[in-house]
Formats: structure tokens, C-alpha cells, sequence
């Protein structure tokens, strides 16, 4: 739930995870586009010291998950065109991103570089403060209705009842109404900033067949030679193979429109 506001949707999935990621573009990375989204919202859903402890309760083979290390950050970690992303502002998102190296990590086996994450979630934060100020640079505004419309939409992906109920599940998490709805309004802008950038996407059938027959083999390698549960048809896939085309090309699009804007931007990082 909390992905919504702190992530700005499309530039959390883009900036932050992509960066974790090495910002691979192949197909494969294209068909985990949900599957990026979901552990997003996992890892949003709860703080870092929560997620330690759940993830330390395990059992006694389990390896102990890592504390993130914040000494030697500095109060200011980057200043973007005079506007500064303050320590508090990288530790929530670091922290966020390291528990989700961190249950990585003990999958894997491999140890998180805490250095080269601070790098990445910092660079992440800045290209999203580029987009931010791109919004403005080109008068871009949100309506009121549009910002309803995307909290409805909030709302119903969160099973909830009401709006009312939202704000209140956001409160107990520590944000008031008045934060959310300027996060919301931001955000419709920053869809309007991205849907200039794409214009209308409409993945061919060739596209999503490609998507699909990627996931199959995939699914098939897994389960390997015990077998196990069916894929759904290509026909009963397609909203969903649409879904993940149209967000890994809005991803790109903002990614390089970031890095347009970081050529021609004042930008320092302090870590």
C-alpha cells in the first residue's frame, strides 16, 4: 500500500528496483515485471526492524538477516538543482530496499554490498527528484478529479471499503491525509510526465507471445521433471502480459528521460 506514495509507482519500479537490479532490460526482466511489484509492496508493508525479526524467526539454519548500516551518511546525501534529499528521506527508502536485499540474500547466499546499494538507492532518489521537477518545468497539473480517481483505484488494489479507511490505515503508518493526498497529487503528475514520454502503448501479439512463451519456459524449468500446476492459455494471459509490456516500457522511458535530465542538471552526491 505504502509503494503508492513513497514510491510514485512508476518511478519506484524504474529508479529503485531498477537500479538494484543493474537496470537489466531483457525479457526475462520484463516478464518479473509483476513479480517486482508484488515484493515491492511486500517490502513497503512493513519497517526494516520488523522484517529483521520475522525474517530471524525462520528457524536455527536460517542465516541471521543483516541490521543496515547508515554511520557516515551525511545529513544532505544529494542536492539536485538546489534541492536537497535529506538523510531522513534516503534512510526510509534505504532501508526499505536493503530488507528487500537482505531476504535476497539469504536465498542466494550472497552478502549485500551496503555501499553499492547506498550508490544505487541514491542515484534511484535523485533521478526520481529529476522527474519531480521535469513535472513542474513543463506545467504539468493534476486535477482534483484525476487524484480521486487514482485513490479510488488505491483503494480497490487494497481491498479496502473506503476511502476513509485508507487514510486511516495510512495514519497508523505514520502519514497524515494532507502528506498522502500531495504524494497522490504528485504521482498523477508524474504518470501524465511519463504517458508524454510513451504516448499510447499498444504491445503487439507477436510481443506478448514472446512474454508468454518466456514464462512458460520458465515455469516448465521449476517444476521440472515432477510436474506440477498448468499455465493459463495465452488468451487468458494477455491483460495480464499486456500489463507488465506497458510497465517495463514506461520504466525505460523514464529511466532515459532521467538520464537526459542528469546530463544538463546541477546534481552533487555527498555519499
Amino acid at each position: 500500500m505504502k509503494k503508492w506514495l513513497t514510491g510514485l509507482s512508476i518511478a519506484s519500479s524504474m529508479l529503485v528496483l531498477g537500479a538494484c537490479g543493474g537496470g537489466d532490460d531483457s525479457g526475462e526482466d520484463t516478464g518479473n515485471a509483476e513479480n517486482q511489484q508484488e515484493s515491492q509492496e511486500q517490502t513497503a508493508s512493513g519497517s526494516g526492524e520488523e522484517g529483521g525479526q520475522s525474517a530471524q524467526s525462520g528457524g536455527e539454519g536460517q542465516q541471521e538477516m543483516p541490521e543496515p548500516d547508515m554511520e557516515g551518511v551525511p545529513d544532505v546525501v544529494a542536492e539536485v538543482n538546489g534541492e536537497e534529499v535529506t538523510k531522513d528521506e534516503f534512510q526510509q527508502t534505504y532501508e526499505s530496499q536493503f530488507q528487500q536485499a537482505a531476504m535476497q540474500q539469504q536465498m542466494s547466499g550472497e552478502e549485500v554490498n551496503q555501499d553499492e546499494l547506498k550508490k544505487q538507492v541514491a542515484d534511484g532518489m535523485v533521478s526520481q527528484e529529476l522527474l519531480i521537477q521535469e513535472t513542474e518545468n513543463r506545467g504539468i497539473e493534476a486535477s482534483e478529479d484525476e487524484v480521486n480517481k487514482t485513490l479510488d483505484d488505491i483503494v480497490k488494489q487494497n481491498q479496502m471499503e473506503s476511502q476513509d479507511e485508507f487514510f486511516t490505515a495510512m495514519e497508523e503508518q505514520g502519514m497524515k491525509k494532507d502528506d498522502v493526498m500531495s504524494q497522490l497529487e504528485t504521482q498523477v503528475k508524474m504518470d501524465q510526465l511519463i504517458a508524454e514520454e510513451t504516448g499510447d502503448i499498444e504491445p503487439s501479439d507477436d510481443e506478448l507471445k514472446e512474454i508468454y512463451d518466456q514464462q512458460k519456459e520458465q515455469m516448465s524449468q521449476m517444476q521440472g521433471e515432477e510436474g506440477g500446476s498448468e499455465m493459463p492459455s495465452f488468451d487468458e494471459m494477455k491483460p495480464q502480459l499486456k500489463e507488465q509490456v506497458v510497465m517495463q516500457k514506461e520504466s525505460e522511458a523514464a529511466q532515459t528521460l532521467a538520464e537526459d535530465l542528469k546530463e544538463k542538471s546541477d546534481v552533487t552526491v555527498n555519499l
